[in-house]
């Protein structure tokens, strides 16, 4: 299923570890552009949902796309909704970007057999079958809590993640 909500668990964590310079929302996002191709092939109804998108050519361009259109959007979300927050960087909204791509490309990698990260170069797919798809959930999980647990202590002592 596309835009899976068990990508944001590793993101949450990449933020507690990040803070201010790493983009939550940005990351997010990337993980939803990085995901609009295997919805399309979805509603065609190809027998190969990942193709360019889930390549480290496609997931570099994606991730320079959220990057660039994530941080003018977030601001302006965050400050509409009057969310406190630390002041929004470029180096934050890329940050989200780029490990939104990159660590979408290797958890999808882990689960879905069409991948091949490394076209045009090789037809491989090095980490496929790596993990059991259970055990990649429960780890998403538990980045997800763990990280979601530090951030909220911030919040709770400074006000702002």
């Amino acid at each position: 299923m596309p835009f899976t909500p068990l990508h944001l668990g590793p993101g949450a964590a990449f933020k507690a570890l990040g803070g201010a310079r790493f983009s939550f929302m940005v990351f997010g996002g990337s993980q939803v552009l990085m995901d609009l191709e295997p919805m399309v092939q979805m509603l065609r109804g190809a027998s190969v949902l990942h193709g360019s998108s889930h390549t480290l050519g496609g997931a570099l361009a994606i991730g320079a796309l959220a990057g660039a259109i994530g941080r003018p959007i977030s601001a302006f979300v965050l400050e509409r909704l009057r969310i406190p927050h630390h002041p929004f960087t470029w180096r934050a909204s890329f940050a989200g970007a780029f490990v939104g791509t990159l660590s979408h490309l290797l958890l999808d990698g882990l689960m879905h057999p069409d991948m091949h990260p490394l076209r045009p170069l090789s037809d491989a797919a090095p980490w496929f079958g790596a993990l059991p798809v259970g055990a990649l959930h429960l780890a998403c999980l538990a980045l997800g809590a763990l990280g979601g647990a530090v951030v909220c202590v911030r919040l709770w002592v400074d006000g702002k993640a």
